[in-house]
């Protein structure tokens, strides 16, 4: 938008309603004028400040780091903090995040399936040894550093299992999250479990073998994460392990 350009009037399609609601949820369209570096996360503060008091969504850090935001923005899973709206039409349709529980509006319960989800996959460091030795910085090479750096990017916002195929017809798929945390684990040299423990946590339809490679995943993740590498070298490992 140049210094003498007219502001776009954007039209927000939101889906609102609460699970208690007598009536199903529907779309609800409210009107803001686009400003200079606006993000969705402004506009819907906008419209809830000044026109929607009771609009739910979620938010923390504004930054793409907490992952509360997440939410589908026109068809397709994203944060709504760093979404800009010149990126998009002047009709700008949202929804929440699917397979996660719906608490109300734009607004789910991320944390819930996390936690079962780390809960079931063990994805905190295991070791036999003296306690006291994980609160030293252990050496570490940097190469092996950066690798458990990069996977180790995660937010948890969700919208990878939101993207997924599988997750819509699987309940108890891990996603491609729950992969990249077995994954992030392996590489740890100060978690003291062998591949064959990795392997029984998610070698089966709930696991890796689940995902049908629609790279729903991969393409939506905010953070850029290598997440179908991951899935496909944890494939590989399985089935080179299962040949010997």
């Amino acid at each position: 938008m140049t210094a003498n350009a007219t502001p776009r009037r954007l039209e927000l399609r939101i889906l609102r309603g609460t699970p208690m609601a007598p009536s199903p949820p529907q779309f609800e369209s409210y009107f803001v004028e686009e400003a200079e570096g606006m993000t969705l996360f402004l506009a819907l503060n906008e419209i809830r400040s000044q026109q929607a008091p009771s609009l739910q969504f979620d938010f923390v850090c504004r930054a793409g780091i907490c992952g509360s935001c997440g939410m589908v923005i026109d068809g397709r899973p994203g944060l709504a903090c760093r979404t800009l709206t010149r990126d998009h039409g002047s009709v700008i349709t949202l929804a929440p995040l699917p397979v996660f529980e719906w608490l109300g509006d734009l607004s789910v319960n991320t944390g819930k399936w996390m936690r079962g989800m780390a809960e079931r996959l063990e994805t905190w460091i295991h070791t036999t040894g003296d306690p006291d030795r994980l609160s030293l910085e252990a050496p570490m090479e940097p190469a092996e550093a950066e690798a458990i750096y990069e996977l180790d990017r995660c937010i948890e916002c969700g919208c990878c299992v939101a993207g997924c195929g599988t997750a819509r017809m699987r309940e108890d798929f891990v996603g491609a999250i729950g992969l990249n945390k077995i994954a992030r684990f392996r590489l740890d040299p100060r978690d003291e479990r062998s591949d064959e423990d990795f392997f029984a946590l998610i070698g089966d339809d709930d696991g890796v073998f689940g995902c049908m490679t629609l790279l729903g995943c991969h393409d939506v993740c905010p953070k850029g994460l290598p997440l179908q590498t991951q899935i496909a070298f944890l494939r590989r490992k399985m089935a080179a392990q299962a040949l010997k």
